[in-house]
């Protein structure tokens, strides 16, 4: 796979947020059921999901930049500087001028080269079964590039609650290849974002190929009272009006039952309180916040005393 920041197109120092907001825009373009004529869509969306596995996670971010892994997320192959050995040192060197006597002496057979025994000492004799010939790749000594075949990615969807995603919950899901398997909901995970279940696609077309992956799009479905924001959620509350004159305890919702909080006298209808850690679960483990908006609610029917001071205040503007 390319470079994820080349895919995302993004920079290296950008912010999470960044990398966030540039994947939802390449999967919300290049999402499969949005682009049913277009063949290359799927591989696009397919490359988005990839990049940001990688580069929305703090963890393999940093191995990436240090060049720990890959751009597929594989770890890289170390202790090969220059052929000097794995562990450094003369004593595991290898013996390029020693290789050239014996082949030299007839020791080695024809037609190999130097290139050739390095590789096989290296490589053992997978390399010498992939030399130039029927199937063979045309690399140095015959290398052979890549491997079996491997099988098909799926897609599938999956529809969760706030109450779900709040909970962390473990769902069963069925795959299009007719398999269950059990899908716990990741934490930071938003609505529209595509997670790879590696290993869990079409099997590969013979035995040693590896089977594909599946790609679940999560669905967070509306709430009839929160409204998500990243971590946060925003809510709106009652507040009777003698509550907001005189202040005092009022209930507020959350996802896992109400909690009381503390209001001051002479709140006005439409400040926006905030309580923490009443949110979304993030990915680092912590969680977002609440953010409860008042709505004041009149007294039902006529209130001769509220009457009276409205008309009391309007007089007062009209002198």
């Amino acid at each position: 796979m390319r470079n994820p920041y080349d895919v995302l197109g993004v920079p290296k120092g950008a912010s999470e947020a960044d990398i966030k907001r540039a994947y939802r825009k390449l999967a919300k373009a290049h999402h499969p059921d949005r682009n049913k004529d277009d063949a290359r869509a799927k591989d696009r969306f397919a490359e988005a999901n990839s990049a940001y596995e990688i580069l929305g996670d703090a963890a393999k971010r940093a191995q990436f930049d240090r060049g720990e892994i890959d751009a597929d997320g594989k770890p890289r192959a170390t202790g090969f500087e220059g052929f000097s050995g794995f562990g450094g040192g003369r004593a595991n060197s290898f013996d390029f001028e020693g290789m050239a006597r014996s082949r030299a002496a007839g020791g080695g057979g024809g037609g190999g080269g130097i290139g050739e025994d390095i590789f096989s000492h290296l490589f053992g004799e997978a390399f010498r079964a992939g030399g130039a010939g029927p199937g063979g790749a045309a690399g140095a000594g015959g290398f052979q590039r890549g491997g079996p075949a491997r099988g098909d990615d799926v897609q599938a969807e999956l529809s969760v609650t706030l109450e779900q995603v709040g909970s962390e919950e473990k769902l069963r899901l069925g795959l299009p290849t007719g398999r269950e398997v059990d899908v716990v909901i990741p934490r930071g995970v938003v609505d529209g974002q595509t997670i790879r279940l590696r290993g869990l696609g079409h099997p590969a077309p013979n035995l040693r190929g590896e089977p594909g992956d599946a790609l679940l799009t999560i669905r967070v479905l509306p709430h009839a009272r929160f409204k998500p924001e990243g971590a946060d959620l925003r809510t709106t509350v009652d507040v009777p009006l003698e509550d907001a004159v005189l202040g005092g305890a009022i209930r507020v919702p959350t996802l896992t039952g109400a909690v009381e909080m503390r209001m001051p006298p002479m709140t006005s209808s439409g400040r926006t309180f905030r309580l923490r850690g009443k949110g979304l679960p993030k990915k680092d483990g912590s969680r977002g916040d609440l953010l409860a908006t008042t709505a004041i609610v009149l007294p039902a029917g006529a209130d001769p005393a509220l009457t009276e001071y409205a008309q009391s205040k309007r007089g007062a503007k009209a002198e």
